[in-house]
């Protein structure tokens, strides 16, 4: 029988956890709640967990600096629970280490499906490594996730490196904002396209050479391609 995956729920309101825990225990994932930050990294360091759902507005400590100290030791999948719609908030959460997130409120099926979605791009410990992959000034090791400009190692997000990777298995593709986020994201949601001009402005910045042609082009009214 296949084990049940563990789930931490951090969330100060209590009956949101409460619902969340029920409703993940009749799925099938066995689940822990934390109602404040500084038991929710606790937690979250102390033992081990297949999935984290992290709010972000908590007492004690903050979901955002949760998630970075998480980060600091963990690859622990993260998803982030928010009442906030800023895209800038949602993207400072991602850039601090989380792998999606979900507003609040929100049906209970659409949290079923970013965890399965996850789930799905989890990539196992023991996957085969895979060779180097380079492209005009770029080259990526896919095995130790290095990435160089000229020689250059260049830091990326968890999320811009897994953009990157989607437009080099797709050169000369032109591909649509809906299409970057059901790769790259999991999910389609016309209002949070944004998100995707975001993480291509980001990639663009750290990517290009000064003076060149961004290898990122916008295609007006459709999306972007790399060539």
């Amino acid at each position: 029988m296949e084990d049940r995956k563990k789930v931490l729920v951090i969330e100060d309101e209590q009956n949101i956890a409460r619902f969340i825990e029920l409703e993940l225990n009749h799925e099938g994932y066995d689940v822990a709640v934390a109602h404040d930050g500084r038991e929710g990294l606790d937690k979250a360091q102390q033992e081990e967990w297949d999935l984290i759902l992290l709010d972000l507005m908590l007492p004690g400590l903050n979901g955002l600096e949760i998630c970075r100290r998480i980060r600091a030791k963990k690859n622990t999948p993260i998803i982030i629970l928010t009442a906030r719609d800023n895209v800038m908030d949602l993207v400072s959460g991602l850039d601090s280490g989380a792998d999606d997130y979900i507003s609040k409120p929100f049906a209970i099926e659409e949290l079923f499906a970013r965890i399965r979605s996850l789930f799905r791009r989890t990539v196992p410990e023991n996957q085969p490594k895979q060779a180097l992959l380079s492209y005009k000034h770029l080259t990526i090791d896919m095995d130790a996730r290095i990435i160089k400009r000229n020689n250059e190692e260049v830091e990326l997000t968890k999320r811009e490196y897994e953009l990157l990777l989607v437009f080099l298995k797709n050169i000369n593709r032109v591909l649509t904002r809906e299409i970057l986020l059901e790769q790259v994201w999991g999910y389609i949601t016309e209002v949070e396209t944004n998100v995707v001009d975001v993480y291509v402005r980001y990639l663009r910045h750290k990517l290009d050479l000064p003076g060149d042609e961004s290898i990122i082009q916008t295609i007006r009214g459709t999306g972007y391609v790399m060539r």
